[in-house]
């Protein structure tokens, strides 16, 4: 089975089939690599909410949140997966150790920064879910895509993962607050609770047409 060109690139930094430590010099090395793929991608979109501001005057992104995943969430994440503990299973099956969110005022504007997304040189489309069309049953709605972001470093250039959700500021603050409850220590989220989350989304998201007519 051939290795992938992720796989190939990466390979001067690490052995692939050497098994995680979360210490070690070659996880670090790594987690070097998604920073700068995260920084790569935040600066296009900064770029592209500064362009739409000054030249449109238009308010196309709110505002931008990054995070690397903790080393804990992805060994917990592999592990209910049934993946090998190695490099190789980690850069191959977890897609979302690097993680942009980008807020955004109005629902149209989701899908402007979707397609701007897929015009930016250089950036190669993996995956796309469309939450925002087709909620998940708990409610939830966001437009997430997966991509891979060239990092160019001193030796080679590096195809990286990053995982990018786009929503409104709405459903944001309805995604905060069931996440704070869905992770709450020793406490789950009873029926009753599902349901009212359930409506809740439902009055969000015809607050957000709301908002998109009045706007127009």
């Amino acid at each position: 089975m051939e290795k992938s060109s992720e796989l190939q690139k990466i390979e001067n930094f690490l052995k692939t089939d050497e098994n995680i430590e979360i210490n070690s010099k070659n996880f670090e090395k790594i987690m070097f690599i998604y920073k700068v793929a995260i920084k790569e991608i935040e600066n296009k979109l900064d770029i592209l909410k500064q362009e739409s501001k000054i030249f449109y005057d238009n308010d196309l992104i709110d505002h931008i949140n990054t995070r690397i995943k903790a080393p804990e969430s992805i060994t917990t994440k592999m592990k209910n997966k049934g993946l090998e503990y190695t490099y190789k299973e980690m850069i191959e099956n977890i897609n979302d150790i690097a993680g942009i969110r980008v807020i955004c005022p109005l629902k149209k504007n989701v899908y402007s920064i979707r397609n701007l997304i897929t015009n930016l040189p250089g950036i190669k489309i993996l995956k796309e879910k469309d939450y925002i069309a087709n909620p998940k049953k708990s409610g939830y709605s966001s437009y997430h895509m997966i991509i891979e972001v060239p990092v160019a470093l001193s030796q080679n250039l590096v195809y990286v993962k990053v995982e990018i959700q786009i929503r409104t500021l709405a459903m944001d603050f309805w995604a905060s607050i069931e996440h704070k409850m869905k992770y709450k220590p020793n406490k789950n989220i009873t029926k009753a609770n599902s349901k009212e989350l359930i409506q809740c989304a439902k009055i969000i998201n015809k607050l957000d047409n709301k908002m998109m007519l009045i706007n127009n």
